[in-house]
């Protein structure tokens, strides 16, 4: 593909540093869920403590005021997006923008309150918070949820943007499921980075150091990147 990176904002770079420091965002030999071996990897699981999810919860919170997306709510699918929901919401609240929250569990619950949902009931136009979106399948399986309860799945707020091929049986198609659920699902979608910041850190304030890791993301992103347009 074409290099088309563009010029990151101070927020991204800044979360590329967090991500490197809090050994979320690491460099080797990972299997993606595609298959393909990948030259780094970002598990946002490792945001394990109060101090780094406060943290993050600014990050997804700059970036979604930012980024001028309307919602009403709040919803976390399970299971990583249960926690970020629920620091976003916590997060907007001290920020001056209370707004109610909810996620689903995975099976249903035929006791208690029941069902697959938690939390406020879900309503008007609903932003689903996750971490990375690979195959857009949480992203579906989130809209159905939302849909079914007469909601309107309105936008998808996601930490780190791959900006790599989607996979369909298979087999690589010519865009990411970032685009796939933009174009084909008609949701907005806002990344607090994506791989073009991760490229650019690497070049511009990574030294002698990660200029290995550069050339190796940039053989990936050759390979499997996408063009945005």
């Amino acid at each position: 593909m074409q290099d088309h990176i563009r010029e990151p904002d101070t927020l991204a770079l800044e979360f590329v540093q967090f991500a490197l420091d809090c050994q979320v965002l690491r460099f080797g030999e990972f299997t993606t869920k595609a298959g393909r071996i990948s030259p780094y990897f970002f598990n946002a699981g490792l945001f394990d403590d109060g101090a780094k999810l406060g943290r993050l919860a600014e990050f997804y919170a700059r970036r979604l005021l930012a980024s001028g997306v309307e919602f009403d709510m709040v919803f976390g699918p399970a299971y990583k997006g249960i926690p970020l929901g629920a620091a976003l919401a916590v997060e907007l609240a001290r920020r001056g923008r209370n707004v109610p929250f909810a996620y689903n569990r995975k099976e249903s619950k035929d006791h208690g309150e029941g069902g697959v949902l938690v939390g406020a009931p879900l309503k008007g136009r609903v932003l689903i918070v996750d971490d990375v979106m690979s195959a857009g399948t949480a992203v579906r399986e989130s809209i159905a949820t939302i849909t079914a309860a007469g909601a309107v799945p309105h936008a998808v707020l996601i930490a780190l943007d791959r900006q790599e091929k989607a996979t369909e049986n298979g087999q690589d198609v010519p865009y990411s499921a970032v685009q796939y659920v933009q174009q084909q699902l008609g949701l907005q979608v806002a990344a607090i980075a994506n791989l073009d910041d991760l490229m650019h850190y690497l070049q511009q304030r990574g030294g002698t150091s990660l200029v290995q890791e550069h050339q190796r993301v940039q053989a990936y992103r050759v390979r499997y990147g996408v063009i945005q347009g």
